[in-house]
């Protein structure tokens, strides 16, 4: 894992591939095209991309009315500007029409760093999820990104995905398999599993290095859909390892932490630990210093799972 690029990034790239593929795709933005990465969009097609300015809710209200008109559409601006500022019209004018707007947001998290508590949304997860039809994803990486996004315009219906600021590292390849509504395995292992999503799996994976070092074998399984959630692979893991540790960038109430646990209450009981953002709204600072402040890095994970142990 060298590489590292932000998956806004990815969505820009993969953006620019479905332009061409859909004559049918627009592309909506809230005045932050530079941010969002869809300004390359914007040149390559003019005549479908729209800069609704600083107007969320008019952005997602007008994606609704193009999408029920037959177009496929990418509404994007920060995660906290989407979920929060323009809720009530994503609910209503998109989730319960079922209308075909994919609801691309970026800068989600505490990574959005120096913006601050103001900017940083660990809501959105909770926010998207409890919208009835609505799809959840969150990929953890560049890679998984781009495949997910073109399953996203391919699919019909209303999606929320979340994207992030910082670059982060690329650890599947071209030729992996990454489905949407499919966990990935991403290591094997007996004594617990580590289920991430986002960027947390990358931090995951190097906890289960250190894991290693002590003698204890993780299992890591990417949830990069949040809903609809793989529960097949989640119950198998509960069922083999006997113990979970779930981690998010995002609160640790209504994120992913909640969704495992209904799936392994419902169906196979084991100890849980959550790593994410506590019940505490974040501040300015450099993502990696705000990361380990509110306890969502590889050590603490570390942590959780030695508590089960």
């Amino acid at each position: 894992m060298t590489e590292k690029i932000a998956t806004r990034q990815a969505y820009g790239e993969i953006l620019r591939e479905l332009g061409e593929e859909y004559g049918n795709l627009i592309v909506m933005d809230a005045d932050l095209s530079g941010s969002t990465k869809t300004a390359e969009f914007a040149k390559l097609y003019p005549e479908r991309f729209f800069n609704m300015g600083i107007a969320e809710q008019n952005l997602y209200a007008q994606a609704a009315g193009l999408a029920l008109s037959g177009k496929i559409v990418c509404a994007s601006t920060f995660a906290m500007f989407a979920t929060g500022r323009a809720y009530e019209i994503i609910r209503n004018s998109i989730g319960y029409t079922s209308a075909n707007v994919k609801i691309c947001a970026t800068h989600a998290g505490i990574t959005v760093g120096e913006d601050g508590a103001s900017h940083q949304t660990f809501e959105d997860i909770s926010l998207m999820r409890n919208i009835p039809g609505m799809t959840v994803i969150n990929p953890s990486d560049a890679v998984a990104a781009k495949k997910l996004i073109r399953q996203a315009v391919e699919m019909d219906g209303p999606c929320y995905v979340r994207l992030g600021r910082a670059a982060v590292p690329v650890f599947y390849g071209e030729e992996d398999d990454v489905v949407l509504g499919k966990g990935n395995q991403v290591r094997d292992g007996g004594d617990l599993t580590i289920i991430a999503t986002g960027i947390m799996v990358s931090a995951a994976v190097e906890a289960a290095e250190e894991l290693k070092n002590k003698g204890i074998d993780a299992r890591i399984i990417d949830i990069h859909t949040i809903k609809p959630i793989d529960e097949e692979i989640i119950i198998k893991a509960a069922s083999e390892t006997g113990k979970i540790v779930t981690a998010e960038e995002h609160s640790i109430i209504g994120g992913l932490g909640d969704a495992v646990a209904q799936v392994v209450v419902k169906n196979h009981p084991v100890p849980m630990a959550f790593v994410g953002q506590k019940d505490v709204f974040g501040e300015s600072g450099k993502p990696d210093q705000l990361l380990e402040k509110y306890g969502m890095t590889s050590s603490d994970i570390v942590k959780a799972a030695e508590t089960l142990i």
